[in-house]
């Protein structure tokens, strides 16, 4: 049972428009604070987005996310879990990130989550476009590569951007290959659809072993079948997961940098997710939302919803692994 100061604020003792938004309506814990070491999940802004290519906006993703995720409530509806209760959860902050320099913002974010790591917290980030995964990656990784279960609608392997940018958003599972972070052979990318520059991408997967699921591929073979392969494919060491909400068709996520069209509704966005069970999850994040393209909020709502599910499956599962050690 996690302790009284790590829950949620209820929305029966303080309106949700009220008060200062954090996420989930959790305590805000820094990472100087002397509760550090009772959190087991940490939730961590990344508001950065100096790896974007074309409509920025991510920077903002975590602060609107954090003022919609005021309308979770504590209790999953459909598996009754209450994450809250299961281990100690808290929103440790953003890493200050630097917009005027890519290097430095990276080495921010890394440092910030080994800080975390190394104190035994699993976190869970929020973007921030893309390239915010590969310095958290560097973070966790460090000892031995992970494993990775990626939704979205791009690889994001690209070589380069612009005659040699070899940093953006659409990169860093690139990087983080060739940089030993992640096991291609325990990698898998799902929804991946819409039109390419080439298929510079799509070889280095195939030459790597990187399992690609196209968005077809998905449809015609349902979510069960596929999230049963990506289940597989991650076996039972850490893995991590990344969620970028352009995997979700803009039609119900529109506040997104790069949207591609003919992709899974709000309620496919969510079934994924739960049926991640079983998956040895070392840390997760989900980013690329844009608040500037998403004027009613509800690509934000829509992306604290997905985050709320994360912490129904990991919470149980390391409540479960710290009983057993």
């Amino acid at each position: 049972m996690a302790e009284t100061g790590f829950q949620p604020v209820s929305g029966f003792d303080l309106p949700r428009f009220a008060g200062i938004a954090s996420f989930m309506r959790l305590p805000m814990i820094g990472l100087d604070d002397p509760r550090l070491p009772q959190v087991d999940i940490g939730l961590i802004g990344l508001p950065w987005d100096a790896g974007t290519t074309n409509r920025p906006g991510p920077r903002h993703g975590p602060r609107q996310v954090r003022d919609m995720s005021t309308m979770i409530r504590a209790q999953h509806g459909v598996s009754g879990v209450r994450p809250f209760e299961t281990v100690n959860c808290a929103d440790l902050g953003d890493v200050p990130p630097n917009p005027a320099d890519l290097s430095d913002a990276m080495d921010r974010i890394t440092k910030a989550v080994t800080r975390v790591h190394k104190a035994g917290i699993l976190p869970v980030c929020v973007g921030g476009d893309h390239l915010c995964t590969l310095p958290v990656l560097r973070a966790l990784a460090a000892d031995a590569p992970l494993g990775l279960i990626h939704f979205d609608s791009h690889t994001d392997l690209f070589h380069s951007y612009f005659g040699g940018s070899m940093y953006t958003h659409g990169t860093p599972f690139r990087r983080a290959v060739e940089e030993g972070l992640l096991d291609p052979a325990r990698m898998i990318q799902i929804g991946i659809r819409g039109t390419a520059y080439d298929s510079e991408d799509r070889a280095f997967a195939a030459e790597q072993g990187i399992r690609i699921v196209t968005i077809e591929e998905l449809f015609d073979r349902g979510l069960k079948d596929v999230m049963a392969e990506a289940r597989q494919i991650a076996g039972t060491g850490p893995t991590y997961v990344s969620y970028d909400i352009d995997f979700v068709d803009p039609a119900y996520a529109p506040g997104t940098g790069t949207p591609e069209v003919g992709g899974p509704n709000a309620f496919q966005a969510l079934q994924v997710v739960r049926e991640l069970a079983g998956v040895n999850i070392a840390g997760a994040d989900l980013v690329e939302v844009s608040p500037p393209f998403d004027g009613s909020g509800g690509t934000a709502f829509l992306a604290a919803s997905i985050l709320f599910e994360m912490l129904c499956i990991i919470a149980p599962a390391l409540a479960a692994s710290r009983r057993v050690d």
